[in-house]
């Protein structure tokens, strides 16, 4: 009966280095979020990098299955055991830290923070592990841990699949940035073409009578404006889908001035989504003209924006520049009918 008593205070002291692992992995987290890269390891040789940055997310993969089965029921673990868990892992999460800090600026900022991203990911997953340890029941393996464990794998595996330079970098942000425009594109599409009521899918309500409440119905004068507004969505598609195209296809990371340029893609292209969200939101009745006009010119000042950031650089040769020139009409087009849809609001 007495060694039963102590058992829970000797499994608390047991979990303490858990607790004081929690702290440290926490500090490398902020640092992490803030932190600047080492200029200072030279020459940078990238395939040793992606060799030793694969290599420390394996053995942190490896720590976290360890201390996930020391914590997985009977006998309970000694003080010193979790010690020296703690310890395995705690080296695992500043190695992973040390090896993305190699990684300059001068690779590409697009790159860099797809790293770190990752790199977050495996301290976050592991410190949602100690933390699921910690407030579980001793001596269970609680579904939870099973999860959380879990977790950390599958941000560990998420080296395998990132870019390995910018060029791949800014390809991935493109794509990305592409596949919620055609979203939100297909979206407001499917909204107009379902007939005058865009809230049709919300159910008729007595009370609030919504139909033949007009604020629920577009215009036909709305509809003309609103049919430049989608030329305009339109163009933001065709834009990234073209840009992105170019990237793949003459996208250079040889030299500090073309990685810096793709960088620059990357940052304004970025740009699209919410410029297009922020547009169909306002497209939805009662139509606010005013707000539709404001949200297509940022949408449109973007768009020019990134077509002449593109026809700058190195991605596009002068094979290229005719689409160029032909979108930045289709926005200057559109554009100005919305101007003429909307003269009355200013």
């Amino acid at each position: 009966p007495v060694r039963e008593r102590w058992a829970p205070a000797a499994a608390m002291e047991a979990r303490e280095p858990l607790r004081e692992l929690g702290g440290a992995l926490r500090a490398v987290l902020a640092r992490l979020r803030e932190g600047e890269p080492g200029e200072g390891r030279e020459p940078f040789e990238l395939p040793r990098f992606w060799d030793a940055l694969g290599q420390t997310f394996k053995v942190t993969s490896q720590e976290a299955t360890k201390l996930s089965l020391a914590f997985s029921g009977h006998p309970l673990t000694s003080a010193e055991d979790c010690r020296k868990l703690s310890e395995d892992v705690q080296n695992a999460i500043l190695a992973v830290a040390t090896v993305y800090y190699w990684l300059p600026k001068g690779q590409g900022t697009t790159l860099r923070k797809m790293v770190r991203d990752a790199t977050t990911e495996v301290v976050e997953g592991m410190i949602q592990l100690t933390e699921t340890i910690l407030s579980a029941p001793l001596e269970s393996l609680s579904q939870e841990q099973l999860i959380s464990t879990g977790g950390v794998w599958e941000a560990c595996e998420q080296v395998s699949s990132l870019p390995r330079d910018n060029q791949a970098a800014v390809a991935s942000a493109l794509t990305a940035c592409l596949g919620v425009v055609k979203d939100a594109l297909e979206e407001m599409e499917h909204a107009l073409v379902e007939g005058q009521d865009p809230y049709s899918d919300i159910m008729e309500d007595e009370e609030l009578g919504f139909r033949g409440n007009r604020d629920t119905y577009w215009s036909e004068a709305d509809r003309k404006l609103l049919s430049s507004c989608m030329g305009l969505m339109k163009a933001s598609k065709a834009c990234l889908k073209k840009v992105l195209g170019v990237v793949k296809a003459y996208g250079k990371v040889d030299s500090p001035e073309q990685i810096a340029q793709l960088d620059d893609l990357a940052d304004i292209a970025n740009e699209i989504s919410p410029s297009v969200d922020e547009l169909a939101l306002s497209m939805y009745p009662p139509v606010n003209e005013l707000a539709v006009r404001l949200n297509a010119a940022k949408l449109a000042s973007v768009l020019k924006k990134v077509l002449e950031i593109t026809k700058t650089s190195h991605v596009c040769p002068p094979s290229e520049e005719g689409w160029v020139q032909f979108l930045t009409d289709a926005v200057d087009h559109n554009m100005n009918k919305i101007k003429n849809f909307t003269q009355g609001q200013l």
